[in-house]
């Protein structure tokens, strides 16, 4: 009990100080061992805890794995337990759960929702977001339409079934962006869930639900650990009923991460503010070399202000993020020479990490997605993204000069 005053108090003194996210997400909840005074949240490996009596399952109630008491790690373990507090805290929300992955979120968000439900998302999706709606959702009738968020007419006239709205703060890979707020104005007109998937902007540069979403979804692999080291998914929330719902469903499929990759995450998640301006920095440099690059065909980044989201951007985020992606104005062998030649970029999967990535989305990320898919959105096989890290920016532009140079 006195753990879950000293907690209350702590929130209360957060919000009558108004502490600013370098703060928040250094110290998250401020969760002190009693027993030690660590300020570490340590690794709590226990499966099973002791109860005081039979039937007493202290913890389950508590929705954020408040109070001291736990029953079962699968339902709730101490180590997660502050790494979702300080999710939620970051997000200005009231809830999170944490998950064994991005996909696991991803899945347990549509088991929301049950045959003959109908989902409107964004036509430029991460590939294993489409991959899992088209193969696997849609075989329990769940029924999708993709759609262009720049003409959203057809919001106006949803079908009555339509039960959830899906979009990408930012998608993947060419980095399209609508108005959360006038989405989530008719969300609430048509008594729809609204999920925004904020992986590619992370908690420090926008938080959808201040915009009026309902869930918050990240792939936490990505900027929250930011060291390329852990698999992980997280949701956040406000409605109690909802994440009721959200924790009955990962708890009875187990779709829940490691103590350990928890603890890595709460580690990774302190330098999120530092680690994402040192990028962003390195990012607008890039972008402006290789928009007036010869073998650059187009470059979609929201600092450029020929990006076509450019006036939204400033208006909604607080930032401009680290994803850069551009045509190659060559054929594949050219890219292909291209890519090798790198020295200080590696090409491989994933983003948001502090090393810089670099890859082929049509044959990478969105390999499964289908040819005609790929083609209606613009993934076509010229297509590059990048995730910029914090390395040196000079170093970063004169490994692309040398690779563009051995072409």
């Amino acid at each position: 009990m006195k753990k879950y005053i000293a907690l209350l108090f702590t929130l209360l003194f957060n919000y009558i100080l108004g502490l600013k996210f370098g703060t928040n997400v250094v110290h998250g909840s401020n969760n002190i061992d009693e027993k030690t005074g660590n300020l570490i949240t340590p690794i709590t490996l226990g499966t099973t805890f002791y109860q005081l009596a039979p039937g007493i399952k202290p913890g389950i109630s508590d929705l954020n794995s408040y109070e001291q008491g736990y029953f079962y790690s699968r339902i709730g373990n101490p180590t997660r337990g502050e790494l979702e507090r300080t999710l939620a805290l970051l997000e200005n929300g009231k809830h999170a759960a944490v998950f064994g992955s991005g996909m696991a979120a991803i899945s347990t968000i549509i088991q929301l929702l049950k045959s003959g439900d109908h989902v409107i998302a964004m036509n430029d999706l991460y590939g294993g977001t489409i991959n899992y709606f088209n193969n696997i959702a849609e075989t329990n009738k769940i029924d999708f339409t993709y759609v262009d968020f720049d003409n959203m007419d057809f919001l106006e006239n949803l079908q009555t079934n339509t039960k959830l709205i899906w979009l990408e703060s930012l998608t993947n890979p060419l980095l399209k962006t609508t108005d959360i707020k006038i989405i989530s104005n008719i969300a609430k007109k048509y008594n729809c869930l609204l999920v925004v998937d904020s992986t590619f902007s992370s908690p420090y540069l926008f938080n959808p639900l201040e915009f009026g979403a309902d869930i918050v979804l990240h792939s936490a692999t990505k900027y929250i650990n930011g060291h390329s080291d852990v698999i992980m998914g997280a949701i956040i929330c406000n409605n109690d009923n909802l994440i009721k719902k959200i924790r009955f469903i990962q708890s009875s499929i187990g779709a829940i991460p490691s103590p350990f990759d928890c603890y890595l995450t709460l580690r990774g998640l302190k330098t999120l503010h530092l680690r994402i301006e040192s990028s962003q920095k390195n990012a607008i440099i890039l972008a402006k070399y290789l928009e007036s690059h010869r073998y650059v065909k187009k470059v979609f980044y929201p600092g450029l202000e020929t990006y076509k989201y450019y006036n939204l951007v400033k208006k909604q985020f607080r930032g401009t993020g680290t994803i850069i992606s551009f045509y190659f104005n060559g054929d594949s062998e050219q890219i292909n020479k291209f890519l090798k030649s790198l020295k200080i970029f590696k090409l491989a999967v994933s983003l948001g990490a502090v090393e810089s990535l670099i890859c082929l989305p049509a044959l990478m990320t969105h390999l499964q997605v289908s040819k005609k898919i790929k083609e209606t959105i613009g993934i076509t096989d010229n297509l590059i993204r990048i995730s910029v890290g914090i390395e040196d920016s000079d170093d970063l532009v004169n490994d692309f000069e040398q690779a563009f140079n051995n072409i």
